[in-house]
């Protein structure tokens, strides 16, 4: 596991020898949420087509719990995790240029992801996802967690819509972040029933 710090548009990657990871069948009330996201870890790592992931929904139902167990799952297979903070996602083009020659393959971890009004880094992030004029890293998966739908807050939606000038094209260009992850998987408040 390591830990990704943005210096300028360059970055410094942080090992971490001993890293917050358990198995994944300690997690209860996310199997379906599980399997999704199990499948196509596997399929990345077997070199098979496999999905960026958007992983929304409530607060405390597992998603970046899951991410972390991923690492338990797999590090023997080849899989690494990379965590990187909002903040430092405009070094990510500095980042995959580090990894694309790399042997293992490579889960880039943003937790807890949602941008304010006025935060452009989402754009670096969504240059990341696309591959930009750049080809895509076949070693590299985002892997974010959020407990918003579209990364945005509601009220940035709906000013984008009555301050544009056509804001239909406004909005879409914000939410059409959360488009580029291939696989979204959404998380629900535990039922009490559940939970015990």
């Amino acid at each position: 596991a390591y830990r990704w710090h943005s210096v300028g548009k360059k970055g410094i990657l942080e090992s971490l020898p001993n890293p917050h990871t358990f198995p994944l069948d300690r997690l209860a009330a996310v199997g379906t949420q599980t399997e999704k996201l199990k499948r196509n870890t596997e399929q990345f790592l077997a070199g098979r087509s496999a999905n960026n992931v958007l992983m929304s929904g409530s607060r405390g139902t597992g998603k970046s719990s899951l991410v972390k167990a991923l690492l338990h799952e797999y590090a023997e297979q080849g899989l690494r995790l990379i965590e990187v903070d909002k903040s430092d996602l405009v070094s990510l083009p500095a980042l995959l240029s580090l990894l694309k020659d790399r042997p293992e393959k490579f889960i880039v971890f943003c937790d807890d992801l949602s941008f304010e009004t006025g935060d452009e880094t989402y754009k670096a992030l969504k240059t990341a996802l696309d591959g930009g004029l750049s080809q895509r890293c076949s070693n590299v998966l985002v892997y974010a967690t959020s407990n918003r739908r579209h990364l945005l807050p509601r009220d940035m939606i709906e000013n984008e819509r009555s301050t544009a000038i056509n804001p239909s094209e406004a909005v879409e260009e914000k939410v059409s972040l959360s488009e580029r992850f291939g696989l979204w998987i959404a998380f629900y408040p535990f039922r009490q029933d559940d939970y015990l």
